[in-house]
């Protein structure tokens, strides 16, 4: 049997569990990741996967790429989930997000900064290395934390019985899952700068000979032109797909939702090519898309096929790295890794989120506001993931700093750690701090 052949077996494996397991685990506080990650270590016991290219040094790219394919479909389903609109020019817009913007601005950045602290100072790691630890692991992820996101666009088919349209679009309902749901989307493309920064420190040397550029263009340049591609290729796509002259280019009217692939695609491709960040093009351009023709029932349809997918390539990569785990992917993992992993999960996240949200206690009713409960969960579910792997693949290219053994199974270990803590607290939690 070839390795290609395997893939096809884990594959399939994948594809059958991604059809049962929401069904078999609604019941149980259990998520589908935990349990993917678990049959995949078990499989690893076996001699199945012998032939499985499982060694992230020797796959580095291919790791890297199909990585890369989950990220970019997750965050494209996301942004199509999110209710709540953002208008660049309505300030009461930018209020109704600011829970997302203090977990982004404040709770992101001291993260980052405290887990490549803890690698520095406590842990002895080279200064780019620890900088990568922490930019890797400082996103969630939103293609794990499906369990404490919102559930998808309502649209004017899918609005409560006796509730209208006008007040089926006006907002989100669940401030914690939005709160969640939006940090998740927009963090994957905001930690690239600091994965840079790791990059040009690993390379380059001291921070004098490239702090301006880091500036200019991998802090502020890079992420106005990801902003702006996804604008308009949202826009361009919105008006073809709801108000195009031609009737065959309506294709909301005829619900051809394979279009949600095409656009991110097309806004990942673009962005990149422009020199922007291909995961902040995408979505982007879907929050674009989502907000043209809010209530039309094309957005339900789109949302399905990328959650779909997701679901799909999320359990794919799942089952490897449970498989990876017991066939080596931990071996160099000592003490420091798991003191790291367990820390950042523990205390660095949750104290980090606290204090970005602690001084907007308001109202539940009030949009934007956290009561006190959901500031302390939305503090706790920082969900670790596959952007996390994708990250370090990328870094991992430029030097050899950043591609040692030792990272990759420190942020094995956090992923799974991260999959089994937040995967067992994350139903009953919610059940309690979300409303009805």
């Amino acid at each position: 049997m070839t390795s290609s052949d395997l893939v096809y077996v884990v594959a399939g494996g994948s594809l059958l569990l991604a059809i049962v397991l929401p069904a078999l685990l609604e019941r149980w506080a259990i998520s589908a990741p935990m349990v993917l990650v678990g049959v995949g270590m078990l499989l690893g016991l076996t001699p199945l996967p012998d032939g499985l290219p499982l060694d992230p040094q020797e796959n580095r790219a291919a790791i890297e790429h199909v990585t890369e394919l989950v990220v970019i479909v997750a965050l494209m389903g996301v942004g199509l989930a999110l209710d709540r609109p953002l208008s660049f020019r309505d300030r009461r817009s930018w209020a109704a997000w600011a829970p997302t913007w203090r977990l982004l601005l404040v709770a992101m950045p001291l993260t980052i900064g405290a887990v490549a602290l803890l690698g520095w100072w406590w842990a002895g790691l080279p200064v780019a290395a620890a900088l990568l630890v922490g930019a890797v692991l400082a996103p969630t992820d939103p293609v794990l934390a499906s369990d404490v996101q919102v559930a998808g666009p309502r649209t004017a088919s899918g609005a409560a019985a006796g509730e209208s349209v006008a007040e089926h679009e006006v907002d989100e309902r669940d401030e914690l899952r939005f709160t969640l749901t939006s940090e998740a989307g927009l963090n994957d493309g905001l930690a690239f700068p600091f994965v840079y920064a790791a990059i040009l420190l690993a390379t380059e040397g001291g921070v004098s000979h490239w702090a301006l550029e880091w500036v200019g263009w991998y802090l502020l340049g890079k992420l106005a032109l990801a902003v702006v591609v996804g604008i308009l290729v949202g826009r361009v796509l919105a008006y073809v797909a709801f108000r195009s002259a031609s009737p065959s280019l309506r294709v909301a009217e005829r619900g051809e939702s394979l279009l949600a692939l095409a656009a991110l695609v097309t806004a990942y491709g673009l962005g990149e090519v422009a020199g922007g960040y291909g995961f902040v093009a995408v979505f982007v351009c879907a929050m674009t898309f989502r907000s043209a023709e809010r209530t039309h029932d094309y957005h339900a349809a789109m949302h399905e096929v990328t959650e779909r997918l997701e679901r799909l390539l999320t359990l794919f990569v799942l089952l490897v790295l449970g498989v990876a785990v017991t066939r080596g992917l931990l071996d160099a993992l000592d003490w420091r890794g798991v003191v790291i992993g367990l820390a950042l999960i523990f205390v660095v996240r949750p104290l980090s989120g606290w204090v970005a949200l602690a001084a907007f206690a308001r109202r539940s009713d009030r949009s934007g506001g956290l009561t006190r409960p959901q500031q302390l969960a939305a503090a706790f579910f920082g969900v670790r993931g596959i952007g996390s792997i994708y990250y370090l693949a990328y870094a991992s290219a430029e030097s050899d700093v950043l591609a040692a053994d030792w990272l990759w199974s420190t942020v094995a270990f956090t992923i799974v750690a991260s999959v089994l803590v937040h995967g067992v607290l994350a139903s009953p939690v919610m059940a309690r701090v979300s409303p009805d």
